[in-house]
């Protein structure tokens, strides 16, 4: 799970170099829940035993490890972040959890790996740091290497009017989607809507979508 204030190549405010303090304002802005948080991601993602996953801005690397105990061993877990100072805590996290997880220092609209890769690509609270233009681009990114028939979760902060004083949204007035937008971003790259809505934690809300499969 990416911080509140990313980077990318071009379109996000700022890389993050507090990277110390991120797991602290998550269990504060969580009110303590993180642990559920992630287990309800990963249940939205509908993610599996034996499927490999990307972790997009990956923050220090929890829900990525706790996806990598979700799918078992001898699979693909990678994740990244254009932050190095969130990367190198996410490394020291999974060497002190023995996870066998691999964490690089790249862009989400320019992916550094080959098409169709992975089963499930995780992308959560840093869709809204990015202008329009890269956002789509993004998604795209994502889409390319997913496997046919992959998923793609997407999380963010939303506009939720019955929850605008919770303390999330206090933390993330700077930034907030549409439900709308979200789908349609996800349908502008070609991928099929599965389930959407709120996640059930603050103003957080979700649409997990999939790659078409290809015709035997």
């Amino acid at each position: 799970m990416t911080s509140p204030e990313v980077s990318s190549t071009s379109g996000n405010r700022g890389v993050v170099r507090w990277a110390a303090r991120y797991d602290l304002l998550l269990t504060l802005i969580t009110l303590g829940r993180e642990s559920a948080l992630r287990e309800r991601l990963l249940d939205l993602a509908r993610l599996a035993a034996g499927e490999s996953v990307l972790d997009v801005g990956c923050g220090t690397g929890t829900l990525t490890i706790a996806a990598k105990r979700r799918v078992g061993p001898n699979v693909v877990v990678r994740g990244i972040d254009a932050s190095a100072e969130m990367i190198a805590r996410a490394e020291k996290k999974a060497r002190r959890a023995k996870a066998d997880v691999t964490f690089e220092t790249a862009f989400v609209e320019s992916l550094p790996f080959p098409d169709a890769q992975f089963d499930v690509v995780l992308s959560t609270v840093m869709l809204h740091h990015l202008r329009r233009a890269v956002r789509e681009q993004s998604v795209g990114e994502m889409h390319r290497v997913l496997k046919p028939g992959g998923r793609l979760l997407v999380v963010d902060f939303g506009r939720i009017p019955s929850k605008r004083r919770g303390l999330m949204a206090h933390f993330h007035r700077h930034g907030a989607v549409d439900l709308s937008d979200l789908i349609g971003l996800s349908t502008a790259a070609e991928l099929d809507i599965v389930e959407s809505g709120e996640v059930g934690f603050g103003t957080l809300l979700f649409v997990l979508s999939q790659a078409g499969r290809t015709s035997s």
